[in-house]
């Protein structure tokens, strides 16, 4: 009989970590797009479980003859939305699960659709510098890496000058409140400036998730270390006509404080 992992907050090193989430990840990509991929949709751009959708934000610009990359992809669904539009996009993920996934799901939908995959780790991307006009991430990487500073970096590295870099993460506020979509989910039980990692382990110590928290400060100063501006922070509001949960993700919880925070930033011409 499998029994659940045990969650605990301790360190957790950069190696450490990105070697457990991509493990976890290739486990879970084809349950978690049987899960989400509804909701997500093969050729959609959510950018958020508040459902907050691309074709009504806008938060990338025109779409159409851009060069973009996305970070953290997943099963490529924004990708594929961005290729729709008249784009040509790159989806990379660090997991060899969901990138299996990702062009499984490319075989079911219209080929202007289709998205070229590469496995890489967000830290470390091959590409050349100032090669995309966007990049982005859509809950992808941020949270789930030690040294998130780093994947800015290399956001802006591969960046043009002028061109935007937008990651949508949980929003840092929630580290303060159990993970639980119900009533228990709005006490607060922690400290919002409590870094500590969450982690998973086996039975045998070995760990097997891991998220990693930053405040707003934070990455307010991860992005000007980057060398970008931020241009706009969007806390996305919890849509009346909404009632699906996602995780700690709830009519309940949504309506009271934000789930999540995307950041808008620019790299500077």
């Amino acid at each position: 009989m499998s029994t659940l992992p045990e969650s605990t907050r301790r360190s957790a090193a950069a190696g450490e970590t990105a070697c457990a989430n991509r493990a976890w990840w290739d486990a879970e990509a084809d349950a978690y797009y049987l899960e989400h991929g509804a909701f997500l949709g093969d050729t959609d751009f959510v950018w958020c479980p508040e459902r907050l959708r691309e074709s009504a934000a806008g938060l990338l610009g025109e779409p159409s003859d851009q060069r973009v990359l996305e970070i953290g992809a997943g099963s490529g669904q924004c990708s594929r939305w961005l290729a729709a539009q008249g784009s040509t996009v790159v989806a990379t993920d660090l997991s060899a699960g969901m990138v299996s996934t990702g062009v499984e799901v490319n075989d079911h939908v219209p080929e202007a659709s289709r998205v070229p995959f590469v496995q890489c780790d967000g830290r470390v991307l091959p590409f050349a510098d100032a090669s995309f006009d966007t990049v982005f991430t859509a809950y992808g990487v941020v949270p789930f890496v030690a040294d998130s500073d780093v994947v800015l970096r290399e956001a802006a590295r591969v960046l043009r000058p002028g061109g935007r870099f937008v990651f949508a993460t949980t929003h840092p506020m929630r580290w303060a409140f159990p993970d639980d979509p119900g009533p228990n989910g709005l006490t607060v039980y922690q400290s919002y400036f409590d870094r500590t990692p969450y982690v998973e382990q086996d039975e045998g110590g070995r760990t097997t998730y891991v998220e990693h928290h930053r405040t707003i400060g934070d990455r307010v100063r991860e992005i000007r270390a980057a060398g970008l501006v931020l241009d706009d922070l969007v806390e996305p509001e919890w849509p009346d006509d909404h009632d699906q949960d996602w995780g700690g993700w709830s009519p309940l919880r949504g309506r009271l404080f934000p789930g999540t925070a995307i950041f808008v930033c620019r790299k500077p011409d």
